[in-house]
Parts: C-alpha cells; structure tokens; sequence
C-alpha cells in the first residue's frame, strides 16, 4: 500500500527521501475511478522493488497546494523523484505493463536485473517471477538452445506462442527435429544471419503450398506437412527478423524477400 503523504510531510517524505532512492507520487481523488484503476498496477510495481523505490500517494483534494506547487491539472498524475526532482512523470491510467516500464526507467525490478544476469540459472529464476515476460523466456531458450537442450527450450517459448521471437525459435526446434535447414541455424549461431535467412526463405520456396504430406496430425510431427512446413518456415524467419531493428537494411530486405517467397 501507498503512503499517504500531506502538504506538511511532503518535503521530509518526498524531496529528502529521493537523495536516498526514487520516490513515486501517485496524485489522486477519492472520487477518481481512473486513479482506482491505476492503483493496483503501481503498488504491485512498487512492491516488485521493494527497498529499492518507494510509493506514495498525495490526496489532491486535501493537498491542493501540493498538486499545484507540481502542476496537477488532471488524475491520476504519477511523478518519480530523485534528489529532490521530478525526474520523470505520467498522466492517466496506463496499463500494467507500461507502469512497469516507468518503474525499470528508475530502477530495474528483480526479474529485469536476473535478465541482465544473463545466465541461465538466473534467466530460469526471473521466468518463475515474471512468467507472462516473452523477452526472458526467449532469453532462458536461447540459452538453453547453446547447451544442446532444444526441448527444454522448447518448454521456455511453449506459452508465448504470440510473440515472434518465440514462436521463431519453437519454429526452429520442430525444423531440426524434422531435419530440416540445420545448415540455416549453424549460420544463425554463427552470428551469420544473412546465409541463415537465405537458406529458410530459399527453403520455403521450394515448398508447393497445397500438396498433401505426410505427418502432421495434432502439432508438428517429426515429418510435417507441407502446409506446416511452409509455416514453420516463416516463423523462423520472422524470428530471426523480429531480433533486428525495423529501419535495420538487412531486415527490410528480407521482409521483402519473404513475402516474395509467400507468394
């Protein structure tokens, strides 16, 4: 829960507090439903980050000279200090994922710090406190990917389905299980990325889009259709596309070239 805080203590509890670590003010109204809604996402931001930031709450209404001192104009206005300043600030109830994002600009949760860890054991621990984070579990099946372990990788990415470096890299696992463009993942661990995209979208191209195959059935089986084959194909592709910046050349490119190769 957010600490209160009036006009007589805001000083001591915001400005002096902040030369000690970042202090977020949630400026609300008790008559405010966007501020109701917006409270739940902070506290459980505020309390991923526990002695590292700290949040309280200033009531508009009864701290009018607070709110103008800081140019509220409308609620719910959250302000992060540090060392007495505004350092950075919102309007409005943002989803949760943006309030965390506001927090990790003051100071990176837990998860966020075992993700710069980098190491397995510890991108493993930060998948068990933030499991919804695609970017961690694409971190702890890469990882995996470089020891050898493709169905523990595979385990990582098996619930993100919906974000395309994950579904690249499922896409990549039932490829090779498949035997299928292992040459284009060498490539890619290479650090060769253009030689891995050349060989998938090449690859795709040759698949006939309609024609019955073999396998398939519920998932990808070890000799995909070539339905499957032609999807599991893009989604590589658009995996390994989707690690690059959009304004990235080589990824403009090879947007092109695939969508060449869709026909």
């Amino acid at each position: 829960m957010a600490v209160s805080v009036s006009e007589e203590s805001f000083d001591r509890q915001v400005l002096e507090r902040s030369r000690e670590l970042p202090v977020v003010v949630d400026f609300w109204a008790e008559w405010c439903g966007p501020c109701k809604a917006l409270s739940p996402a902070l506290e459980a931001a505020a309390a991923a980050r526990v002695g590292k930031v700290e949040l309280v709450e200033v009531d508009v209404d009864a701290n009018q000279q607070v709110a103008a001192r800081y140019q509220v104009q409308g609620i719910p206005a959250v302000k992060a200090f540090r060392a007495g300043e505004v350092v950075d600030e919102f309007t409005g109830a943002l989803p949760p994922g943006r309030v965390e994002a506001f927090f990790d600009g003051l100071v990176p949760s837990q998860a966020e710090e075992l993700l710069a860890a980098g190491d397995e054991v510890s991108l493993r621990e930060a998948a068990l406190i933030e499991p919804r984070r695609a970017d961690i579990a694409v971190a702890l099946a890469k990882a995996r990917l470089e020891r050898g372990a493709e169905d523990e990788a595979l385990d990582a990415v098996s619930s993100h389905e919906d974000d395309f470096s994950a579904a690249g890299i499922a896409a990549r696992i039932h490829l090779v299980d498949a035997g299928i463009a292992a040459d284009a993942f060498a490539a890619l661990d290479r650090g060769d990325r253009r030689t891995a995209l050349d060989v998938l979208i090449g690859a795709l191209g040759k698949v006939p889009p309609q024609l019955p195959g073999p396998g398939g059935g519920d998932g990808f089986g070890p000799e995909p259709t070539p339905e499957e084959l032609r999807d599991l194909l893009r989604r590589a592709v658009v995996g390994i596309l989707s690690d690059l910046d959009p304004g990235d050349p080589l990824a403009r490119a090879y947007r092109r070239k695939l969508s060449a190769a869709l026909g």
